[in-house]
């Protein structure tokens, strides 16, 4: 099993695609309401999809790089604004936190090894 893709509610659809499209994701689907995006490595993708009321979503959308405080450098020198730049956290991964402009939250990180392995990790399956 693998997981395929997340969607993304977002306000303006045009507005979030020059958002992810400035951030380095290649869009593979455009219409006026869905657009779907690979990510620059790997398989993953991601989609937004328009929406006509604002919501409020809790989800956080995690996107991993190894070169985690140079991704965040260039962003910066792009206009991105962040809520948070890149930090040591308690369980063991490096992230930086921004807002896309329909107010989704993104963690940009990297966790290396910890990502699948952390010291606290079980095996457990039904």
């Amino acid at each position: 099993m693998n997981l395929n893709q997340i969607t993304i509610p977002v306000s303006d659809m045009q507005l979030a695609c020059d958002f992810y499209l400035r951030m380095g994701f290649t869009q593979i689907v455009d219409s006026p309401h869905y657009a779907r995006f690979a990510c620059p490595e790997g398989h993953s993708t991601f989609s937004l999809s328009l929406i006509d009321e604002p919501a409020v979503n809790p989800t956080i959308i995690y996107f991993e790089h190894e070169q985690l405080d140079q991704w965040v450098n260039s962003l910066i020198s792009k206009g991105f604004e962040f809520d948070q730049l890149p930090t040591d956290m308690h369980y063991l991964w490096r992230e930086s936190i921004l807002h896309d402009p329909s107010g989704n939250k993104i963690k940009l990180y990297w966790a290396g090894e910890n990502r699948l392995n952390p010291p606290w990790r079980v095996n457990k399956k039904a």
